[in-house]
């Protein structure tokens, strides 16, 4: 084995990205062209294995990366975790890598940047790591340490930016009946993947967010000033004097960046600088004599019928900023039409005489990832149809997501249409917008040494008066509801709007608890009925503890940090006539004291933060405080309702 050089290195962009999971397998490491060599930005788990062996099924894995993974990031080695010889496993880890590089190459010559193999040692945590300089495993290079980067995002997307490309794509084809129409249907396709690469395609390039008074000029690259014959990694930057040239030949991406963001300003990729591509087919230009349209003829030699197949593609890329615009596009963007269009072609072949996939691409930015990634969805039936579960759990077990978790629905998707001002932040909507997270920034409890437990999330403060209704008196417990739900909407549990009072009654009617005259009335409801409706509504089943006094409320603290660290969503605690909402507990184990965070929905005046906090209608609270004032009525029993986090994806 060789002894490390000085210069080699292995930088890490996402913090404990290489902390091993409890479970022996193996992850793919992911990297870009655009970064120095040997930094990994994130990993994907090796989900597909071959049957009855511990060898990876290289071409589903290679299907789903060519889905997933950006253009613009690339597999860079791999990690093993579960071995105790190290060296061993770290060429066998270098080798998948390979592997699974030369099938995402789509038959392109490689150049040898190097690769990553590391093994993780389950007993003591510690992972081991390789580097490969000749791209395989004969040559291995021991590493003491690995660097992890501070402030990843803001490397990445001042670095970078994203490109995006949506291209409606209808396939018309004639198959002879009583022939099978699969291999008409892969020439259709052959058909539009050569007309992407024609001279005559038209690209304009435009920023999307327009972000800056001074925002430029579209441009125009026509498919003939593309060259497909160079790799990103043999592209050099361009330079600084260079790029400031009006030829379309020598602008870069940087051309669509803001010069400069506000210093308030989160650099992340929802506020990453975006250019829009366009495709433009027709063939549209100055022709130096005037010609007369042409039809051609062909006739059918036999009895046939036409097929149409629609695609919608929609892909994102990754790109340095310094990357000239003709090079995004031939080397990004085309490929990525390409990729995108092979994986929908492919799920789309075995239905083409029934009823063909309704696929879309959606871009989602998960938890713990500086960088977006592509899935796409059949929309032919409905989210919770136990296929698109199933596609979504695979997808979550392969980016290390949390399985109670929400994070890959349609509703997370990266939205592109949202205006952006000066600053780079997203422009509220136009219509009322309701105060979010209302208790960040609240004074302290005062609990001495004790562990804060709180909700998960954001949610919406809803009280009384809002809307326009008067429920003063008697609503306390349906906005407690209205809060609960919000939290669900936000959190992507759920698509349905916060029910109205009148919507609240109407559901306890149906479903038998209440008689029509229900409907319209003022009459008071409690925890039972908002676990009817919570069920009704959204499927949340609830748990409700009974205390039979305010003064038994700091015996449940510890159950409900519980609830708060595994569940994480609010509480409504209702007495008597009253109602709260419980947003978190400060509980000090060794002395029982306690204080509770409550939102108050009693409050009746304008949504304005400082306003509510000052006047304490968010703040905790105990039951019994050093005046010996009771917040919690004593001679009434209370119900604690705890909704539970639906276990799904």
């Amino acid at each position: 084995m060789e002894k490390l050089s000085q210069d080699a290195t292995v930088t890490v962009l996402r913090p404990k990205l290489l902390i091993p999971t409890k479970e022996p397998g193996l992850q793919w490491l992911i990297g870009s062209p655009f970064f120095p060599p040997f930094t990994v930005i994130s990993a994907f788990r090796c989900i597909h294995y071959l049957e009855n062996s511990s060898s990876p099924d290289y071409d589903k894995e290679s299907d789903d990366a060519r889905s997933l993974l950006l253009k613009g990031f690339d597999v860079i080695g791999a990690l093993v975790a579960g071995s105790s010889d190290f060296e061993k496993s770290a060429r066998e880890a270098i080798n998948a890598a390979c592997q699974l590089r030369k099938l995402l190459s789509d038959g392109r010559e490689l150049r040898n940047e190097g690769t990553i193999g590391a093994v993780a040692d389950l007993d003591t945590g510690h992972v081991h790591v390789f580097l490969s300089r000749s791209g395989d495993s004969t040559s291995v290079l021991s590493l003491a340490s690995v660097v992890y980067k501070e402030h990843s995002e803001e490397y990445v997307w001042e670095t970078g930016c994203l490109i995006r490309c949506q291209l409606p794509i209808k396939l018309p084809f004639f198959v002879p009946l009583g022939n099978p129409p699969e291999r008409m249907f892969l020439r259709a396709t052959e058909a539009a993947v050569a007309q992407l690469k024609d001279s005559q395609v038209v690209f304009m390039l435009e920023r999307l967010n327009e972000g800056s008074s001074d925002v430029p000029e579209p441009i125009i690259i026509r498919g003939r000033e593309l060259n497909f014959r160079v790799d990103l990694s043999d592209i050099k930057p361009v330079g600084e004097e260079a790029s400031q040239d009006s030829d379309p030949k020598t602008l870069t991406c940087k051309n669509f960046c803001l010069k400069s963001k506000s210093s308030q300003t989160v650099i992340s990729v929802e506020n990453a600088d975006i250019i829009q591509v366009s495709v433009l087919f027709n063939r549209s230009e100055k022709s130096p004599k005037s010609m007369a349209p042409v039809a051609e003829y062909f006739p059918a030699l036999e009895e046939a019928r036409l097929l149409v197949v629609d695609f919608e593609l929609d892909v994102l890329c990754y790109a340095a900023k310094n990357l000239s615009l003709i090079h995004a596009v031939s080397e990004l963007v085309i490929p990525a039409l390409v990729h995108q269009l092979n994986s929908m072609k492919k799920a789309v072949l075995p239905k083409l005489l029934t009823e063909c996939p309704q696929l879309h691409a959606y871009h989602f930015n998960p938890t713990g990832f500086v960088h977006p990634v592509t899935a796409i969805y059949e929309l032919s039936y409905g989210e919770t149809e136990m296929k698109q579960v199933e596609i979504r759990r695979s997808l979550h077990l392969r980016l290390g997501l949390p399985f109670d978790r929400p994070l890959l629905r349609v509703a997370n998707a990266l939205d592109f249409s949202k205006v952006k001002d000066n600053s780079g932040s997203n422009l509220r909507q136009k219509g009322l917008s309701l105060l979010k997270d209302v208790h960040i920034g609240i004074p302290s409890s005062g609990v001495s040494r004790g562990i804060v437990s709180l909700v998960q999330g954001s949610y919406e403060y809803h009280h009384y008066l809002q809307d326009g209704f008067d429920d003063s008196g008697w609503g306390c417990a349906y906005r407690s509801l209205q809060t609960i739900i919000s939290w669900f909407r936000l959190q992507h549990y759920t698509s349905i709007e916060v029910p109205s009072h009148r919507e609240i009654q109407q559901s306890l009617v149906e479903i038998g608890d209440k008689d029509p005259s229900f409907i319209g009335s003022r009459e008071w409801i409690g925890a039972i009925e908002l676990s009817f409706v919570l069920d009704k509504l959204l499927g949340v089943t609830c748990k409700i503890i009974n205390v039979r006094s305010g003064a038994e409320l700091p015996e449940k603290c510890r159950e409900l940090a519980l609830h708060f660290e595994n569940q994480g969503t609010p509480v409504m605690i209702g007495g008597g006539v009253l109602a709260y909402t419980l947003l978190g507990v400060d509980y000090n184990e060794s002395t029982g004291d306690c204080a509770f965070l409550i939102l108050d929905p009693h409050y009746t005046g304008n949504d304005e933060h400082k306003k509510i906090i000052n006047g304490g209608w968010c703040g905790w609270k105990k039951a019994v405080d050093s005046k010996g004032k009771n917040f919690f009525l004593h001679d009434k029993f209370y119900n604690l309702l705890l909704p539970q986090r639906p276990n799904m994806v």
